[in-house]
């Protein structure tokens, strides 16, 4: 018996199909979308002993719904992957609903699971400064050096997702005042250079032994072919262990100072949601670690009447 019928395998096809195209939803996320709803399909195939076709599907009731959240969660699965393959299975359904003309209450309905969020845990400003300077210490061929140190520049001093730092291409070499980035769910983005960061990735232009085409990625691995991110998580690992820094001074960690930091110093908060390329300001929030003061501070800063009222109180 398959485990999937083939009308639910098709819409499953569109509907990734739609994530990508219509959403920009990246090729892991698609890939994490497919395996979340294949599990849940398979899982009724069993439960209710026959492949669920779409008039199937469209019957799933609040019970079953209880079944699969309680056979998905285990000692293996904590409550933050199941509420993510939750999510995953409303969105497929939200869409499938529209497209059969059903009613997916049933599924919808279904509770996520709580768990408490991991908060960004940034590095102080002196530790990422020594991260930037003992990254360059790691490698033994200049060239690798410059390329590792110009990487975690851009993550710092611009704010950027490691996959975005390695999608750059020749064409964006020299850097220019702005970097226009494509970031999560194909959001554009315009990013300040800071010449720090111009001067990094310039060093390590002129001493990598490759020739760096317009079409072809800026930064290179050590036999010419892409830069793969593990490489610079891998360098940063060494270097924290050095600077004698915790787990979470990683690549991300990165961006997520370089949004505390600004923020510390005065900037202002949808600014920096903007230079993030975050969806919503309360991402941004989450995003930077401020003491209850400054983020009061800012708000007052914003929202002039709150300040006198909170004088006039």
């Amino acid at each position: 018996m398959s485990l999937v019928s083939p009308a639910a395998t098709q819409a499953l096809a569109e509907w990734l199909a739609h994530q990508k195209s219509l959403k920009g939803a990246s090729g892991n996320t698609v890939d994490a979308y497919r395996r979340d709803v294949l599990g849940f399909l398979a899982f009724m195939t069993v439960h209710k002993g026959d492949a669920q076709g779409l008039g199937a599907l469209a019957r799933i009731t609040t019970s079953e719904m209880r079944a699969w959240m309680a056979a998905t969660r285990g000692p293996d699965l904590g409550p933050r992957s199941l509420a993510r393959k939750l999510s995953a299975v409303k969105s497929f359904y939200r869409w499938l609903a529209e497209r059969e003309g059903f009613e997916p209450t049933a599924v919808l309905a279904a509770r996520s699971p709580k768990f408490q969020k991991k908060l960004p845990r940034p590095l102080a400003e002196d530790a990422a400064r020594h991260m930037l300077d003992r990254v360059e210490l790691q490698a033994r061929e200049p060239w690798i050096a410059a390329r590792d140190t110009a990487v975690v520049t851009l993550l710092y001093g611009l704010g950027l997702r490691i996959s975005e730092a390695l999608s750059l291409t020749g064409a964006d070499a020299p850097l220019p005042d702005v970097l226009r980035i494509r970031g999560k769910g194909g959001r554009e983005r315009v990013v300040p250079v800071l010449p720090a960061a111009r001067r990094a990735v310039d060093e390590y232009l002129r001493l990598t032994p490759y020739d760096i085409e317009e079409t072809s990625p800026l930064f290179r691995g050590a036999r010419g072919g892409a830069l793969n991110p593990r490489a610079i998580q891998k360098v940063m690992e060494q270097a924290r262990l050095q600077l004698g820094l915790p787990a979470s001074a990683t690549p991300h960690a990165m961006r997520h100072s370089f949004a505390t930091h600004l923020l510390n110093s005065g900037g202002d908060l949808r600014a920096i949601q903007e230079l993030l390329g975050h969806a919503s300001l309360s991402t941004t929030q989450a995003y930077t670690a401020v003491d209850t003061a400054r983020l009061l501070e800012v708000y007052e800063a914003a929202h002039p009447k709150a300040g006198k009222g909170r004088k006039a109180g």
